[in-house]
């Protein structure tokens, strides 16, 4: 993988077995990471990778608790 690869909203929804539409919903709302350049949003793969740790880590502590 390359140090800083940038995903284009279809890959990171094929990434994260996610619709197109919902990947666009959670930009918006500023709940995945992504920025919007000119009229695309590009998704950097490393801090997708990392927002879902994060998610994972988040529903083992709520299952754990």
């Amino acid at each position: 993988m390359r140090e800083n690869e940038f995903l284009t909203v279809d890959e990171c929804a094929s990434l994260l077995k996610m619709s197109s539409t919902t990947i666009y919903r959670l930009a918006r709302q500023n709940k995945l990471p992504g920025t919007k350049i000119g009229n695309q949003w590009r998704y950097s793969k490393k801090l997708i990778e990392e927002w879902i740790e994060k998610k994972s880590r988040k529903m083992e502590r709520k299952n754990a608790g």
